[in-house]
């Protein structure tokens, strides 16, 4: 496909990508401030719970220079949640912008703007604030205990059951799991338990608010989610949306701890109150603490087979800690089951229940894999062990019971992210190929059980299967604006939200291959709530697959335009003409560029602006595939575990960018490599966060990065914008199983809580 299309399949410059090598000043914080800009520091719970039983600000109103000292007794008490998702929003309205009541350590207590950030600072610590200390869960079993304190003990509060800690409750059953099990040949049964990571985007959040002439609030933010802010905060602060303008400019990472909404409704309160610009950028040590986290799960998986191997049965359980609040508590609970048991579907039996506590601990929230990191692990470490159990191969054992094309599973309709759930047919896999690829790239069936010894060091090979998705079905709009301008070049406005993934370029891209026209000739306006239309922004994997939709729809209504202007000129047919290299063209040879056709249509005969808009709200989200491979090896003496190669395999569909796409498993590839084998956000027994700078929580560099080879397999989504679906999140969920994997077959231990750490590995292997 990709030979007949001469922008979409190539690896074009990025349309930012001058802007951002020249270091021009394109982030949050880079632009100058207004006269006048009040800057915030937050003051923050030190116990992870308790009631505030008084403040005392006068000490920091007196300071000079503050300006306003924000706290629950005269800021809006109306309940919200942070989460950035659909509406009416599935997370409980469990926050208030201040409360009289902390939940963490961590949580805000009060807020203080000054002339400038030394002085806020110094007044924040000015604030006295008497507490009345009460009993925390510091734990998911300590929340369920029967005795356990209540979090959140309001009796407004609109969590599942939140007098038993409660947040969400999700299930979904497909026949008689426990007779299936009972009459199965073979049965594992495989617990694992992750740990608390933070998303360490290298931009902390950040947002300033400012009024414009007319006196309405512009907000300037690194969100993924521009319209869900002005949605929320107009909620929030009780002022109408038409009131808001928001604004995304270069976001400096998200990977969804930026779909929240944490410190936008402070700075535009501070600006409603006092008329003065607002900026808050928040600490790396804040951002570690207060913003959000992946959530910490205990996952169960049980597997049933045959003889033969063919899945039977298939029982998953998961107690997720979402910590201090609900924030994305149902929705991420439910993917773990929504996009890790549909990949076997030969299993006539399947069961998912889980459940969301509330602890007195850091809050989880959307983070990059979102619930299928956590279950996808659970479920192919099983698989490998009920290989291992039946004396079978893991890959063939993968074989015999993966999704195909053509294929769906009986889980889709009872956990699909649909408000009724979507049951689907894969109208594209090549998951097979993924597979035989991968496995002859890194050398599967030479290595396979081998257990090379170099000294001290075995070897090993491990691989793992998944699938994720391309946006929420039925739920998620986008929309997208194309306008012809005097020469031929076309702006493209959308909402879609680009977070440094390319997205401005990958979207310009279909744009301009419908059109006929070089990228350079479409003009990307993204994230502006005032000058682009409506997009819930970015998460679910749905840029590429829906927003492309809306891009494609655009982009053919408006050649359609363009080609009936030209078949006036050529005086032929539409239907004989055709766009290309800036021109339309007839059949017999004759043409006439886009710029002859802008001109007439602006000026001459005929005269109408030629534009096109156009949305999308699709009934599907085919997931893409992936294999990973990969190689490590073990020191039997200290426990020392490294990552030799990685190989991924992976069918996106049609890759709009292939460099592009290949970037994002990569970076997804190293974010999970990070989870599997150093970060962890340690919560020490107080209920406090550890290691809250980048000298003590570890994230790879690229000095720990392993060979990595990924691979784009040909194929073609037919529902999906120019044959593409979504590739962003997928390749986070491979490193933890896969390595666990690969430990397995070199060292014979399972392991079952990551990271994977020198120590961790070494108790494995001495049975501890």
């Amino acid at each position: 496909m990709t030979d007949k299309l001469q922008v979409v399949g190539h690896n074009e410059r990025k349309v930012d990508g001058r802007a951002l090598v020249t270091g021009q000043p394109v982030f949050v914080d880079d632009a100058p401030a207004p006269a006048g800009m009040l800057h915030l520091a937050l003051l923050t719970s030190p116990h992870p719970h308790a009631r505030i039983r008084s403040l005392d600000v006068s000490a920091a109103e007196a300071l000079p220079g503050v300006a306003l000292v924000l706290t629950h007794e005269n800021t809006p008490t109306r309940r919200y949640t942070t989460a950035g998702q659909g509406y009416p929003e599935p997370s409980p309205y469990d926050a208030r912008m201040f409360d009289p009541k902390v939940r963490f350590v961590g949580d805000r207590v009060a807020a203080v703007a000054a002339d400038d950030l030394a002085t806020a600072r110094l007044a924040a610590q000015r604030i006295v604030v008497d507490y009345e200390v009460l009993d925390p869960v510091l734990s998911i079993d300590a929340a369920l205990a029967p005795d356990a304190p209540v979090v959140h003990d309001e009796p407004d509060s609109d969590a599942f059951d939140a007098s038993r800690n409660l947040a969400a409750h999700a299930t979904a059953i497909v026949g008689d799991v426990e007779a299936a099990l009972a009459a199965a040949h073979t049965v594992v049964d495989v617990t694992v338990e992750t740990q608390y990571a933070q998303h360490a985007p290298i931009e902390p959040h950040a947002a300033r608010a400012e009024l414009d002439p007319a006196g309405r609030l512009l907000l300037t933010t690194s969100t993924q989610v521009p319209f869900h802010v002005r949605r929320i905060i107009a909620h929030l602060l009780q002022i109408p949306v038409h009131r808001i303008r928001v604004v995304k400019p270069r976001i400096g990472g998200g990977f969804g701890v930026k779909q929240e909404v944490l410190i936008e409704d402070l700075v535009a309160l501070t600006t409603l109150r006092t008329g003065r610009p607002c900026s808050l950028v928040i600490t790396r040590a804040e951002e570690f603490v207060s913003s959000r986290t992946r959530h910490p799960m205990r996952v169960r998986v049980r597997l049933g087979a045959d003889a033969d191997g063919l899945l039977e049965a298939i029982d998953l359980d998961v107690l997720s800690n979402t910590g201090a609040y609900g924030t994305h508590s149902l929705t991420v609970l439910s993917n773990v089951g929504s996009k890790t048991l549909p990949l076997y579907p030969t299993a006539a039996a399947q069961r998912f229940v889980g459940h969301a506590v509330y602890t007195n601990l850091p809050v989880g929230g959307a983070y990059r894999g979102y619930g299928a990191t956590q279950g996808q692990y659970a479920m192919e470490v099983a698989i490998d062990q009920l290989a291992d159990r039946l004396g079978v191969d893991a890959l063939d054992l993968r074989r015999r019971n993966h999704l195909r094309a053509g294929g769906t599973s009986p889980i889709f309709r009872e956990l699909g992210e649909g408000r009724e759930g979507v049951e689907q047919t894969i109208t594209s896999c090549e998951l097979p190929a993924c597979i035989e690829i991968g496995a002859q790239r890194i050398g599967w069936a030479a290595k396979r059980g081998q257990r090379r010894r170099d000294g001290s060091w075995v070897h090993g090979v491990g691989m793992s299967i998944h699938l994720q998705g391309s946006g929420i079905p039925r739920i998620d709009l986008a929309a997208a604006n194309l306008k012809l301008n005097d020469d031929g070049s076309v702006n493209l406005t959308l909402g879609a939200t680009d977070l440094g993934t390319g997205s401005d370029t990958v979207l310009g891209q279909i744009a301009a291959e419908v059109l006929g026209l070089p990228l350079e000739k479409v003009l990307v306006t993204s994230s502006d709530t005032d000058l682009t239309p409506f997009d819930v922004g970015a998460y679910a994997s749905s840029t590429t697959y829906v927003s492309g939709t809306a891009v494609l729809r655009a982009a053919e209504d408006l050649r359609g335009q363009l080609l009936e202007v030209a078949a006036a000129v050529l005086e032929v047919p539409v239907d004989d003409l055709r766009l290309e290299d800036q021109r339309a063209v007839a059949a017999d040879g004759r043409s006439t560029s886009l710029e002859e056709l802008a001109l007439r249509s602006l000026y001459a005969v005929d005269q109408r602006q030629l534009a096109a808009n156009a949305s999308a709200v699709l009934d599907t989200s085919p997931p893409p595939f992936l294999a990973c491979f990969a190689e490590v090896a073990v020191d039997l003496d200290t426990g020392r575990l490294r990552v030799l190669r990685l190989v991924a395999a992976v069918d996106c569909g049609q890759a709009i960018h292939p460099r592009l796409a290949e970037g994002q498993v990569e970076g997804a590839l190293v974010n999970g490599l990070g989870y599997a084998l150093m970060e962890d956000l340690a919560i020490d027994p107080e209920g406090r966060a550890r290691g809250t700078d980048f000298g003590r929580y570890k994230i790879p560099s690229t000095l720990d990065v392993p060979p990595i080879e990924v691979v784009l397999v040909d194929s073609y989504e037919p529902t999906g914008p120019m044959g593409a679906k979504s590739v962003s999140e997928i390749g986070i969920n491979a490193p933890l199983p896969v390595i666990a994997n690969a430990v397995h077959d070199a060292t014979g231990v399972w392991l079952t809580r990551p990271p994977f750490t020198a120590e961790r590995v070494w108790r494995a292997l001495n049975g501890e």
